[in-house]
């Protein structure tokens, strides 16, 4: 069987706008927050707790953090990354119309995997892996190796859409079709 592989952040859903409200939330320039928010992000995908990561910032910016502080943060944060791209919720609704056995893949922290499987549009997808679930993110060949297994696929079964050239390229080091995310007309052309 074929499978169509998403990944989530800047395809799915926009790219967040949350990043001036998590600042002002800690009581820091924005021009501050942004690159320690960044910076240790592949560290949170990789399934470091939420109140460590916000504490990293948080000491990255001479900012103390507390649990009560952390949970509002990820709570801003995870809605920041909430904000569909209506395009591309067509394209997967067709998809699943149409019978294409679709996943999602993403690097992504742990509590916000568990609110994304809870969106309606994640209804779409057979099977849904996060990253920080598994302790290893892309381009990582892991997760390419695991997300086929989980599968029950061969890697060249899987085509897989991210927006980061990175993630195509460990794709298609893995064994993978895959295609960088140019938003969902482009890739009606290449599904199918």
């Amino acid at each position: 069987m074929n499978w169509t592989v998403f990944d989530y952040g800047e395809v799915i859903v926009k790219r967040t706008q949350a990043i001036p409200k998590l600042a002002a939330t800690m009581g820091v320039a924005l021009a501050d927050f942004e690159p320690p928010y960044w910076e240790l992000r592949d560290v949170y995908d990789r399934g470091c707790p939420d109140l460590e990561y916000w504490s990293g910032i948080g000491t990255a910016l001479g900012v103390g953090v507390d649990k009560s502080l952390s949970d509002e943060l990820t709570a801003l944060d995870i809605e920041g990354w909430l904000d569909v791209e209506p395009s591309t919720i067509e394209l997967l609704e067709a998809l699943a119309e149409a019978g294409v056995a679709l996943a999602l893949l993403s690097n992504a922290p742990v509590t916000m995997g568990r609110v994304v499987e809870r969106q309606a549009w994640a209804a779409h997808f057979r099977t849904l892996v996060f990253s920080g679930d598994l302790g290893f993110a892309k381009p990582d060949k892991r997760i390419y190796d695991f997300v086929a297994a989980k599968l029950g696929a061969e890697p060249s079964d899987c085509l897989f859409f991210d927006d980061r050239q990175v993630n195509v390229d460990g794709a298609v080091a893995a064994g993978w079709k895959a295609h960088r995310w140019l938003g969902a007309e482009s890739a009606k052309s290449q599904v199918g």
